[in-house]
């Protein structure tokens, strides 16, 4: 049975607080979050221990794995304290706002060979493993993608220092699924700015950002990202090479050929599909349905960095 503690209780943490307590390999034993209403509320509901200070739960409680799901910003040295202690890591995404400290944190993590998983969650999509799957061998020609939406309401995510902006806190998930699905980004070139949604309180960040990409393979790629108030949340990807295309539009993929065409929808949740990885990785110390270590993520993060600093310069940035 896995000891597990959740840090920060908001929005995406209530969908592993589920998962977690579904598994049974898993036992939930205390929650934290700064706000101690926040943390009262789902001890209660998953009766376990709240805390509002980080270092007093991983005092009082025995833990073999910790779900990190606070924002970006609020981190700080909770990686390395969980490390020396042997206590796995499930970090949601993205894994900082900074290379420098990103990359010490995976030192610290490696040196202390516990198991970590990044929230990359698109990756355990069955419609996602079947695409993998096809593109194997295959030569890609482009890969593109978009993601358009509305503000995320939290006071902290229109705040650059302490989100990194829609591309490195949101649209991570869909840079991510480029990289899975098409391999290394080598290059990055990127525009951004702040054009209609400045009357937003407190907003610095770009609300339409476009960027392009050159893959480690000769490929090239695109992704434009907006939260613009579009009445419709959409999401897509596109990846194409001589005589096929490969789209997930949302959940769903299509795979065409020139003789015919193959549409496979969604049958998990996969959520579920990642937290019950992790778990079974701790469990049987084999880490191969890990699909997005650390390492991932920070490359993942790396990509998004430099597209902000392409727009910054007005230059393309070698990675």
């Amino acid at each position: 049975m896995v000891r597990v503690a959740v840090v920060g209780v908001g929005g995406i943490a209530a969908e592993h607080l589920k998962n977690l307590h579904d598994n049974e390999q898993a036992k939930l034993v205390a929650v934290c979050d700064i706000v101690q209403a926040n943390a009262d509320r789902v001890a209660e509901q998953y009766g376990v221990v709240p805390y509002t200070e980080f270092d007093l739960m991983l005092e009082m409680e025995t833990i073999d794995a910790l779900f990190l799901c606070v924002p970006p910003f609020a981190h700080g040295e909770m990686e390395e304290k969980a490390a020396a202690r042997g206590i796995h890591l499930f970090v949601e995404k993205p894994v900082g706002l900074d290379m420098e400290t990103v990359e010490k944190k995976a030192k610290v993590i490696r040196e202390s060979g516990i198991i970590v998983g990044t929230g990359y969650c698109l990756r355990y999509l069955d419609t996602v493993v079947k695409a993998k799957e096809y593109l194997q061998g295959k030569t890609i020609a482009m890969a593109r993608a978009h993601r358009f939406g509305s503000l995320v309401t939290v006071p902290w995510w229109s705040d650059m220092a302490k989100s990194g902006g829609q591309l490195v806190e949101q649209t991570t998930h869909n840079v991510d699924l480029l990289r899975y699905l098409a391999g290394d980004i080598t290059q990055v070139s990127a525009d951004m700015a702040l054009r209609v949604m400045d009357d937003v309180p407190g907003i610095n960040i770009p609300d339409v950002y476009s960027v392009n990409f050159r893959f480690a393979s000769g490929a090239v790629g695109h992704i434009d990202t907006s939260f613009v108030d579009q009445p419709d949340g959409r999401s897509s990807l596109e990846i194409i090479g001589r005589g096929f295309r490969v789209s997930i539009d949302g959940t769903t993929l299509t795979i065409m050929e020139k003789e015919k065409t193959i549409t496979h929808k969604s049958r998990v949740n996969f959520y579920k599909e990642q937290d019950d990885a992790f778990i079974q990785a701790i469990v049987t110390g084999e880490t191969s349905g890990i699909l997005a270590p650390y390492e991932e993520g920070m490359r993942t993060l790396e990509v998004t960095l430099a597209a902000h600093l392409s727009a910054e310069s007005g230059s393309s940035v070698k990675i």
